[in-house]
């Protein structure tokens, strides 16, 4: 399975779809905690559903299963914790979650390409790529592919 990441923020539309299309992701699971508040409006959870299908032929889940919660994220904004401590407490909410367990049952060996979405322009300091690498560690198959 390809496990996919990417974030929206300084990418014009025509970047973010015509990557989408030329990955041929299937799914794009949005781990946002919230999916209609973002600046661009491509991204907009119903907004980019209905993008997703009509432009690339990609399925849409909103997942906040997925997503940090909003103290921990207002924590690491208000640098009240690092960002070792961000990864910690996120690493310990989807483990209490069992979002992993989740993700498998529903998507491995259904879909070949999955892509996980959030705001950030880079993986480094994203949940995306924490939760992808969490994946990855369970599924002897995975490969991560940050977009």
């Amino acid at each position: 399975m390809n496990i996919f990441t990417i974030g929206f923020t300084q990418k014009s539309a025509e970047q973010f779809f015509e990557t989408i299309k030329l990955y041929r992701i299937e799914i794009l699971l949005d781990i946002r905690l919230h999916n209609s508040t973002q600046l661009a409006g491509f991204s907009k959870g119903r907004d980019l559903k209905y993008f997703l299908s009509v432009i690339c032929g990609c399925a849409y889940r909103h997942c906040v299963d997925y997503a940090p919660t909003k103290k921990i994220l207002d924590d690491y904004k208000k640098e009240k914790i690092t960002w070792p401590g961000y990864e910690m407490q996120y690493r310990c909410l989807m483990d209490e979650r069992r979002a992993v367990d989740d993700f498998i049952t529903c998507y491995s060996g259904i879909y070949e390409s999955v892509c996980l979405l959030c705001a950030e322009p880079t993986p480094e300091h994203c949940h995306r790529r924490l939760f992808a690498e969490m994946i990855a560690e369970r599924l002897d198959d995975a490969e991560i592919i940050h977009l």
